[in-house]
């Protein structure tokens, strides 16, 4: 079974533009981003709450909300999917907009390598497929500055670690101009914005 999860961490709150409620702008960031795993094909969505409020009222019913410890931890995000599947990818919560096709390539990639990476645009990632049991070298959290040099230089082997097409995240004020209100999607930041 392949899991699509989507990591929604307090951080997450703080790209709200002036005159939007830090909370109010992480919950519609984290319904948006689920929406597009919940929406995917032959992939169970899951969301995973690193102690945000009111999660479980953005999942479809069925979907998992998992509890984690350590927020944006790679390894203690795929250790609460372990236990339901054999592939997972782990998803920033504050990727409202990511095209769902960047998620089917990484676990494209997983049929060459054990771990793989859609990187940010701006540092970290914005992405992580792994097949389970997630690599104990391959630990780190989606916010690194460099992700995927971390990864490959602990990885004990070459081509141990894939990357797909990058994407951006909203990580501050100024990356809500990276929405594109061409795109479709992303509909609760979209209302959101709209009403500010």
């Amino acid at each position: 079974m392949r899991q699509a999860a989507v990591l929604v961490t307090p951080a997450m709150g703080a790209a709200a533009p002036p005159g939007v409620a830090p909370g109010e702008f992480l919950l519609a960031l984290a319904e948006d981003t689920y929406e597009i795993v919940a929406g995917l094909d032959l992939v169970e969505p899951v969301i995973l709450d690193a102690g945000i409020p009111g999660l479980d009222d953005i999942a479809w019913p069925g979907t998992r909300v998992l509890p984690v410890a350590e927020p944006g931890g790679l390894a203690a995000a795929f250790a609460a999917l372990r236990p339901y599947g054999e592939e997972a990818v782990v998803i920033s919560g504050d990727a409202p907009d990511l095209p769902p096709l960047l998620i089917g390539k990484l676990f494209r990639e997983l049929g060459r390598a054990p771990v793989a990476v859609c990187p940010a645009e701006d540092g970290g990632a914005v992405a992580v497929a792994a097949r389970l049991p997630y690599p104990e070298w391959a630990a780190g959290t989606l916010d690194d500055a460099d992700v995927v040099a971390g990864l490959r230089g602990r990885a004990p082997g070459r081509r141990m670690v894939a990357t797909g097409p990058g994407w951006h995240r909203l990580r501050s004020p100024a990356d809500v101009a990276r929405l594109d209100p061409g795109l479709e999607g992303w509909d609760n930041t979209r209302a959101l914005l709209h009403a500010t």
